[in-house]
């Protein structure tokens, strides 16, 4: 029989209140924010939301996770991890999606040791499952635990507690590594992730908020939304010019529009599999 959300939610607290004292890997999306709530709801001030800068990660992510853990008033501790300082990462095989999480893990197991949590918590969701995600390894090799699979919840569910709970980030898009714009085999350097950084945050001023600048070398391919894709041709001769600024020879629009994921869509079934599960 399946449970509901309100039972699912019930279940997620009995998690939770059994943990005593948890760290939670604070991104200020609408997973990891419902999973400081509800963790705040039941243990109160032996919460910590810990929020991670990265080089792969803007900055007003960053920025935008430690100010929304403050308002919700749970204790915030700021740090950095350097993924561009390990070859495995900068590689930019499907394996290094593995060590970059396994980068994050052990950071946060290193301060929950330090600092006296129990147990580290992340934001993954029951559609992480199926999907291609090397971080599962990672996560279940470091003993973190991801309270909202254990709780059977999917994203929509997330989306609906987070609302009923007037988490301010419950519908707020999904974001991702910068190098996730890269395809595999490409080597991660700075240039190339202030490259698409910078692309995508002038096309959010131009009306644009959710896309994605794939980079292909002198090649810039946008994602929008589908319906969205004419209106960005009526600006093209302002994105172009932007987005040559930046070092891009050609720009293009992806017909078939914003899609997580994309960059997979080159890989094999084999490798996908492997990845996931070796």
């Amino acid at each position: 029989m399946n449970k509901t959300v309100e039972e699912k939610n019930l279940h997620l607290g009995k998690v939770l209140s059994d943990m005593g004292k948890v760290l939670v890997a604070f991104s200020g999306g609408v997973d990891s924010a419902l999973v400081l709530k509800r963790a705040q709801e039941e243990l109160g001030d032996n919460v910590l939301a810990v929020v991670v800068a990265s080089e792969l990660f803007r900055q007003e992510e960053f920025d935008g996770a430690v100010e929304l853990a403050e308002q919700m008033g749970v204790n915030v501790y700021k740090t950095a991890i350097k993924e561009l300082d390990n070859p495995r990462i900068v590689e930019n095989t499907p394996d290094s999606w593995y060590y970059s999480k396994k980068m994050l893990y052990d950071h946060l197991n290193d301060l929950a040791e330090e600092l006296g949590y129990n147990y580290v918590l992340d934001g993954m969701i029951m559609d992480d499952v199926a999907d291609f995600r090397p971080g599962l390894k990672a996560r279940t090799e470091a003993g973190v635990r991801s309270v909202l699979q254990e709780a059977d919840i999917y994203k929509h569910e997330v989306r609906q507690l987070a609302n009923e709970l007037n988490v301010p980030v419950w519908n707020k898009p999904a974001s991702c590594s910068l190098a996730s714009r890269i395809p595999y085999g490409v080597k991660l350097d700075k240039k190339k992730i202030e490259q698409v950084n910078e692309a995508e945050l002038f096309l959010a001023t131009l009306g644009f908020p959710q896309t994605r600048v794939r980079h292909h070398e002198n090649v810039a391919r946008i994602e929008v939304t589908p319906s969205q894709i004419q209106e960005m041709i009526e600006k093209s001769e302002q994105i172009h010019m932007k987005l040559t600024s930046l070092g891009f020879t050609y720009v293009s629009i992806d017909l078939l529009g914003y899609r997580t994921g994309s960059m997979n869509e080159e890989l094999p079934a084999t490798v996908l599999d492997r990845a996931s599960n070796s």
